[in-house]
């Protein structure tokens, strides 16, 4: 070190030198940063940086001093003008106060200027782009005094609009007539393009009343054909447009309507064929599948119409099952088409029995083709202004009253809904409230019932039910309602009987009531149970037995094996066995052959065939009532020698002229007479055989369902009844 000291010092100018070139690196920027970057902290630099020169603060102080002398100035010179704002505005105010008139003319004027300016919109926005209630439309057309302005038909059109639309929308098979009287009210000739355009829409929304749309469009067009051929040009229309743009579902809409106006002859068949031949000529899935549905529903129309030209098609669809290539699915549809003209389509009528609303004499058809449907007139759908709208409206009011009568006089014009309040008051009352939820009939029949069981005795119930003064009509409810009280009972109860009675005794009307329930109880017989059905029976027993109701009633009783149940032969025994017990077995016996009611006994007695005539017979004795079948009896007995005198009856005598016929007449008549013995014992061997085939059938049957001891005791028994004498035989032996 002392020795690097005394070389530098050696040298002065060395020293001079150097020191000389640090002083300028340490004037430049570069070194002075750098000197203070290594000799400062980051804070004490940050604090440098901030500090102002003296100079520098003066001039800062005085920058900001006259920023705050000019801001107090502008605030001042706002607070001055905001003062004087609104020096001047109350004092303007205060004038205007004290002119009321200018006040309200300002009101006024503002009012009617926005009022102008909303019916200026109402009335200038797009069709079907505002709504208007219908009391403001009313309003705004009586506040027009001008009835051919372009304001009022503006208006009115809106009207006819909406109405049009709402009866299209609302109109269905039960309501078809009322809907058609409304719209033939409104002015469809100047809405023509509007009801084309309603129905269309309504069809598309709804292809499920594509039948009920066809019916009300051949109505319109039997009035105005104008309307159902510029229906069918737009329909057309629409068709070939859907088909270009392959959309299936609306192509298959508008084909369907198209199909539902041929039925209703709207339109000639051979739009539909010339239709169906545009699908089937090049077909793919899509073309096949529109042209299965327009067939099933024209098909039968079209075979009644062309049926040369519907056979052509359901060729080309058998090629198309042979040849094309088409889906499973498709080949399937064309399938069920074959099986349905196999059934005539039938579950495909051409217009049902509701809807066949328009005569053939007056149906209008039109012969169009696709390339006729060019133009489809959509300016009619656009209000456009009528300079002779009020010749044309009385014009149609003339037509009106033409096709409606005089029926409609005096309604409002097209558009309008107003009615006065004192018609609807007095329609109001001549309305015929009618009670469709049977409230009345079920308080009606709970009286009687709750009657009949708080009664004691028949006569106190005939005096209360009497008493309730029951309107005509409902006659029939209190005779249903005495017989299913009785039917309800455990067992059956006199009462009834006697209640029933008097009512027959007190007016005629029960009388025939009885008789006609009395028939269809026993229609009916085999919906009761066993029990009902005994009481019921009682019940009617006794209506016989008291001659309450005439006995003709039992013309309805057919006894044999194809007209009777069982049901309907226990209701038979039943009421028999009651009146017998009633009647006693001979007094029974003569009224059944009383020759006045004979006719009236015939189903119970049948004489028309021997088979019914033993099952009648047969039936008789299995209730213990044989003793009323001796006049069948006897008739069967007698059946083959009446049948044998009928048949001589209808042989043609044949008169001859000749002597000889003398011998021939006689030889014909032995033979005759041998012939008819000869059919009388064939006849009389034939029902034995019969008989006793039926005998070993019983047998083998019994022999087969039972064990050989029980067979052994019926034969026994069997025998010992053999060889006992019948009561008759005895009875006639004791006599004799």
């Amino acid at each position: 070190m002392p020795s690097s000291i005394e070389d530098s010092s050696a040298t002065p100018e060395y020293n001079r030198e150097t020191s000389l070139k640090e002083r300028k690196r340490e004037r430049s920027p570069v070194s002075k940063h750098s000197r203070r970057d290594r000799s400062r902290s980051p804070r004490r630099r940050r604090s440098r940086s901030r500090s102002r020169s003296p100079r520098r603060r003066d001039r800062h102080d005085k920058r900001r001093d006259r920023d705050y002398d000019r801001d107090r100035r502008d605030r001042r010179s706002d607070r001055d003008r905001r003062r004087d704002d609104r020096h001047v505005a109350e004092h303007r105010h205060k004038e205007e106060s004290n002119d009321d008139d200018v006040i309200e003319e300002k009101e006024n004027s503002l009012k009617k200027r926005k009022e102008a300016d909303e019916k200026k919109d109402i009335l200038t926005t797009r069709t079907g782009g505002a709504y208007i209630p219908p009391a403001k439309l009313r309003m705004m057309q009586e506040q027009i005094s001008d009835k051919s302005s372009e304001s009022f038909q503006r208006l009115s059109w809106e009207a006819l609009k909406k109405s049009i639309n709402g009866l299209v929308n609302k109109v269905n098979v039960g309501n078809m007539s009322d809907i058609i009287r409304e719209l033939f009210k409104e002015n469809i000739v100047r809405g023509r393009g509007l009801l084309c355009r309603s129905i269309i829409t309504a069809q598309a929304a709804s292809p499920t009343f594509t039948h009920v749309y066809a019916a009300l469009v051949a109505v319109i067009n039997t009035k105005f054909p104008q309307i159902g051929e510029l229906l069918l040009k737009r329909l057309l229309i629409q068709f070939k447009r859907t088909m270009k743009r392959g959309d299936k579902a609306v192509c298959l809409t508008t084909a369907k309507f198209l199909a539902h106006l041929v039925n209703q002859q709207v339109i000639h068949e051979l739009v539909i064929l010339e239709i169906l031949t545009v699908f089937l000529e090049n077909p793919t899935e899509d073309s096949v599948e529109v042209a299965v549905g327009v067939i099933k529903e024209c098909g039968k129309k079209l075979g009644e119409l062309s049926p040369i030209g519907i056979r052509g098609i359901f060729d080309r669809f058998r090629s198309i099952i042979q040849d094309s290539d088409i889906g499973k699915r498709v080949q399937y549809m064309i399938e069920v088409l074959f099986a349905i003209r196999k059934d005539d389509f039938k579950d495909y009528p051409t217009v049902i029995e509701e809807l066949e609303l328009v005569e053939e004499s007056d149906q209008v058809t039109h012969f169009l083709s696709l390339d006729d449907a060019v133009d489809g007139e959509n300016t009619l759908n656009i209000f456009k202004f009528d300079s002779d709208y009020l010749q044309n409206e009385e014009r149609y009011q003339i037509l009106r009253k033409g096709i409606l009568g005089d029926e409609d006089e005096g309604s409002s014009s097209s558009g309008s809904e107003e009615e006065s309040d004192d018609g609807e008051e007095q329609e109001e009352d001549d309305k015929m409230i009618i009670d469709q939820t049977e409230t009345n009939l079920v308080a009606l029949r709970r009286n009687i019932y709750l009657t009949i069981q708080s009664s004691l005795d028949f006569e106190e119930c005939a005096h209360k039910l009497l008493k309730m003064e029951i309107k005509p009509g409902q006659e029939r409810e209190l005779c249903s309602m005495i017989i299913d009280c009785c039917a309800q009972e455990r067992s059956y109860l006199r009462m009834y009987g006697l209640l029933a009675q008097r009512f027959c005794q007190l007016n005629k009307t029960y009388v025939e009531l009885y008789d006609q329930i009395f028939q269809e109880q026993y229609e009916n017989c085999h919906r009761l149970e066993t029990n009902k059905l005994r009481n019921v029976v009682k019940f009617f027993a006794h209506l016989f037995f008291t001659d309450a109701i005439p006995w003709t009633a039992l013309s309805c009783i057919h006894l044999n094996e194809d007209e009777t149940t069982s049901s309907s032969r226990i209701f038979a025994k039943i009421l028999l066995q009651e009146l017998s017990e009633y009647m006693g077995i001979t007094k029974l016996n003569n009224r059944f052959r009383d020759e006045t009611l004979a006719e009236f006994f015939e189903g119970l007695f049948p004489r028309n065939n021997p088979s019914y005539t033993r099952f009648a017979i047969n039936f008789f004795t299995s209730i213990g009532l044989g003793a009323l079948t001796d006049e069948l009896r006897a008739h069967l007995k007698n059946a083959p020698k009446l049948i044998m005198a009928q048949k001589r009856a209808v042989e043609p005598s044949d008169d001859s002229s000749s002597s000889d016929s003398s011998s021939d007449s006689d030889s014909s008549s032995d033979s005759t007479s041998s012939s008819s013995s000869s059919d009388s014992s064939v006849e009389a061997a034939q029902v034995k055989r019969n008989s006793d085939r039926r005998y070993r059938e019983r047998k083998e049957r019994r022999s087969r369902s039972s064990s050989p001891v029980e067979r052994r005791r019926r034969e026994s028994r069997h025998h010992r009844d053999r060889r006992q004498p019948s009561p008759d035989y005895s009875s006639s032996r004791r006599r004799g």
